[in-house]
């Protein structure tokens, strides 16, 4: 039920804080002024944490004033609980996607509520952690169904050596020399654009600018720059496999992460004047649709029989593998991928105390079937991003059971309810079956 003097309560409130005057006009629709205060509020948080603010393409004066008012954590957390107020005494819009704009503000903003908490030192546990933050209650370890995905690849790699040393000496065969890298990437990328192209209608202009880097706790990132422009970086530090390559190709490009926002910016921002779309922060539900449909679009966009053909008769020859063995990579690459869950379990007992750094890479390399390098970079991934990481695998099971309930077995109707996801202000849990 509408509640006038609540919602007006909140507002002047919000007046009340010292915060730069909005520029929304005063007739603007409610849902535009509190949108615009959580762009604000972002990017005042933002100021505590350089990572928060994944994306932000709006008006540069928003971000100028953020950095030159650095408003005390208490404050921004203060404000923030007054804006979901107001939203949540906000009436129900009679129109879906508006009560989707609506919950989604909410959601996000308790997130950020509970970040900037965590910053004051607040920390919580990391099943707690992913609820608060990505809208997601991580499920049990289910080490029955690992121990039968990792007999799939000892079957598949037979040999008296330990598993772990067995894979690992097998995928970095293909091992991408470090000067056919940048050709072997575009080829991917380029793949990966005509794939999602045929099936998604790309915002005109769109493009990105790919680069190599080194010394980061991230295989690689996506930097969105906004007007349908992305900066892709891959880190070089570790070797970089030729099925790696499609995976990134795919998560960080096509049908991933540029095209997820540059929809969401064609749709939301440019479409309909939603000026919440125009900031990206990184703790956030948000995150584990943006991870969750990038990951899914591997397999979206290369099933088994195209990803082998790809490999066989494009990336082999560019990496001067032998063509024959394609089949059988394709297969035990894919059969790696499953081991996902490993790695969640390994981040809740390493980041609750359970099990120290060494342990931890230990059970990377047995479990999770890490190289010790990798296991060790993956530390520093969950030192810096914390349950950053259930949004890979927990999102892409999210993401695939969606689009595969809504579209069946019907692979267009799958494209078409992907994209649709990706044009749309969906949270996690929106997601979930009735």
């Amino acid at each position: 039920m509408f509640k006038p003097a609540l919602l007006s309560a909140a507002l002047l409130a919000l007046a009340g804080c010292a915060a730069p005057v909005s520029t929304q006009t005063p007739d603007a629709p409610p849902l535009d002024r509190l949108a615009e205060r959580y762009v604000r509020l972002v990017l005042a948080l933002g100021q505590h944490d350089d990572g928060y603010v994944d994306a932000y393409y709006g008006p540069p004066a928003w971000r100028a004033e953020a950095a030159a008012e650095k408003r005390p954590l208490a404050a921004i957390r203060a404000d923030a609980a007054a804006v979901i107020a107001a939203l949540q005494a906000h009436p129900v819009p009679a129109d879906a996607l508006l009560q989707l704009r609506r919950q989604y503000l909410v959601r996000q903003l308790q997130a950020l509520v509970a970040y900037a908490a965590a910053l004051q030192g607040r920390r919580l546990g990391f099943d707690a952690e992913a609820r608060a933050l990505y809208d997601i209650d991580p499920p049990a370890f289910d080490a029955a169904a690992l121990d039968a995905q990792l007999a799939t690849i000892d079957r598949l790699l037979p040999g008296p050596e330990p598993l772990a040393a067995r894979y690992n000496a097998y995928v970095e065969r293909f091992a991408i020399p470090p000067q056919r890298l940048d050709a072997l990437m575009r080829a991917a990328i380029a793949a990966a654009r005509r794939v999602s192209a045929d099936h998604i209608a790309l915002p005109p202009g769109e493009s990105f600018e790919l680069a190599f880097v080194r010394d980061q706790p991230w295989s690689a990132y996506n930097w969105y720059q906004g007007g349908y422009r992305s900066r892709i970086e891959i880190n070089t530090e570790l070797p970089v496999t030729v099925a790696r390559a499609i995976e990134l190709a795919v998560h960080e490009g096509y049908p991933g992460h540029h095209v997820y926002n540059s929809l969401l910016e064609q749709a939301l921002v440019d479409g309909r004047g939603w000026v919440e779309y125009s900031v990206y922060a990184l703790y956030s539900p948000q995150s584990l649709i943006a991870e969750g449909s990038a990951d899914y679009g591997i397999a979206l966009a290369f099933p088994h029989a195209q990803r082998v053909a790809f490999v066989r008769d494009t990336l082999f020859p560019l990496a001067g593998f032998d063509a024959a063995e394609a089949e059988r990579y394709v297969t035990v690459s894919e059969a790696g991928r499953a081991t996902g869950q490993a790695t969640i379990e390994a981040a809740r007992r390493y980041l609750d105390g359970v099990a120290d750094a060494e342990t931890t890479v230990r059970f990377l390399q047995t479990r999770a079937l890490y190289s010790e390098a990798r296991a060790r970079q993956r530390i520093r991934f969950f030192d810096r991003y914390r349950a950053y990481i259930v949004n890979y695998t927990l999102g892409e099971t999210l993401v695939a059971d969606y689009v595969e309930r809504v579209a069946g077995a019907d692979a267009q109707r799958r494209w078409a309810v992907f994209a649709e996801l990706l044009s749309s202000p969906r949270l996690p849990s929106g997601l979930r079956a009735p």
